[in-house]
């Protein structure tokens, strides 16, 4: 299960932090060479402990100062062109206004780092978390790692250097954390010693970049007709390479940890006649809400999703194999589609593997609307009555909203 520790790791530090501050100090210990930072609500925070750390002479980043979240991002997309390691931060409407430039990185094929504390993007203005924002970027390119809590944004900000920069893969990075929710709510969480995080990560060794003398080379260039299709190609097929690379990095980084991660995690599934998927900070809420539900007998389990891109089909399919009926919860909206994007990805993976399993979309959370136990287990109620009649009813529901 992700976020356990083995008792006889000697490199835990235990420490209380928030979620900006779990980041930040992962950034701290992997040292990369820039950072580019803009503030926006919720995330300032995490840069805010990133700007100490260079003020304090405790990490040789580079720390460039811009006056926009466009402009953090070009800055790390030339500075990782320029054979520099880079990060950035964001949220919400930042990452909105680097829609441009999130492009060139993945098209470019610039392994970069990015994290993204989700927030609602406006209007009407609301600065809590929902997934609005990061759901809107699913399609363009980047590896997205999910964040259930502190210790696993900290421990996928690690990690992520180390998929993005795999030769197989060399794909900007995205680790995201639920704004408010983990960004300012302080755990208690394990860091790694230093030193072990810095032989994990290994020194930044690109192949190609643009201050090689040895190997001139021009990048961003036009790319009409004759080779853009061939070019996106090959980010697919990058992609498609990820699941691996993603699986081999984290059975690397337990062994300095203890803790153990995948492209999803599977929670009581196997017997489970209901079972509820979600992301981010949910999965904690939805994995009480189950062994609440088991004490009373019910056969219920959850799947929390780490890994959205690549979106781990297989694996998802592969726990729903007992499941009777399936709620999927989504914290953000698919306008004119009806339900949400996840709902709509699981429910496209089990037609293709040919199961007919009756699925509800369940969207929930909006501009931080909090969703308790008592939220997922009147959903399993629902469920329940959906998994012994066999027939969905309607499709499209909602948790914890006024009529």
């Amino acid at each position: 299960m992700a976020g356990v520790a083995v008792e006889d790791k000697k490199t835990a530090l235990r420490v209380a932090l928030t979620g900006n501050d779990a980041a930040a100090e992962a950034f701290r210990q992997v040292n990369p060479d820039v950072a580019a930072v803009f503030p926006i609500t919720p995330q300032t925070e995490l840069m805010h402990k990133f700007s100490e750390f260079v003020a304090n002479g405790k990490v040789s980043t580079t720390l460039v100062n811009v006056e926009s979240e466009h402009s953090a991002m070009s800055a790390v997309v030339g500075s990782q062109a320029a054979g520099a390691r880079s990060f950035t931060a964001t949220s919400a409407a930042g990452f909105a206004l680097m829609w441009e430039v999130v492009y060139i990185a993945s098209g470019l094929r610039l392994p970069c780092v990015m994290v993204v504390v989700n927030r609602a993007l406006n209007a009407p203005l609301n600065i809590h978390c929902d997934h609005t924002d990061t759901m809107g970027g699913r399609d363009a390119g980047w590896i997205q790692l999910f964040s259930e809590n502190a210790q696993e944004a900290y421990d996928n900000v690690i990690q992520a250097f180390r998929i993005a920069e795999h030769s197989d893969v060399i794909l900007p990075t995205m680790v995201t954390l639920d704004g408010f929710i983990l960004s300012h709510t302080q755990e208690t969480l394990e860091l790694i010693e230093d030193e072990a995080v810095k032989n994990f990560v290994g020194e930044y060794k690109p192949e190609h970049y643009l201050l090689n003398a040895k190997e001139p080379m021009t990048l961003g260039c036009i790319d009409l007709q004759d080779w853009l299709f061939e070019h996106k190609r090959a980010n697919i097929e990058a992609t498609a390479k990820s699941p691996q690379v993603i699986r081999d990095v984290a059975k690397e980084f337990e062994g300095i940890s203890g803790r153990s991660y995948g492209l999803i995690e599977a929670y009581k599934t196997e017997d489970a006649e209901v079972v509820a998927v979600a992301l981010g900070s949910t999965a904690g809420t939805l994995k009480e809400t189950v062994d609440v539900a088991r004490e009373k007998g019910q056969k219920v389990g959850a799947i929390k999703i780490r890994s959205y891109r690549p979106f781990p089909a297989e694996e998802i399919i592969a726990a729903l194999s007992k499941a009777k009926a399936v709620a999927v919860m989504d914290r953000s909206i698919a306008y004119g589609l009806g339900g949400g994007p996840v709902f709509h990805e699981i429910r496209s993976a089990a037609y293709e593997a040919g199961m007919n399993i009756p699925m509800v979309s369940f969207v929930y959370g909006i501009g931080g609307r909090d969703i308790a136990i008592d939220h997922c287990a009147g959903m399993f109620d629902q469920m329940q009555e959906v998994a012994s009649s066999g027939k969905v009813g309607v499709r499209d529901r909602y948790l914890n909203l006024r009529d």
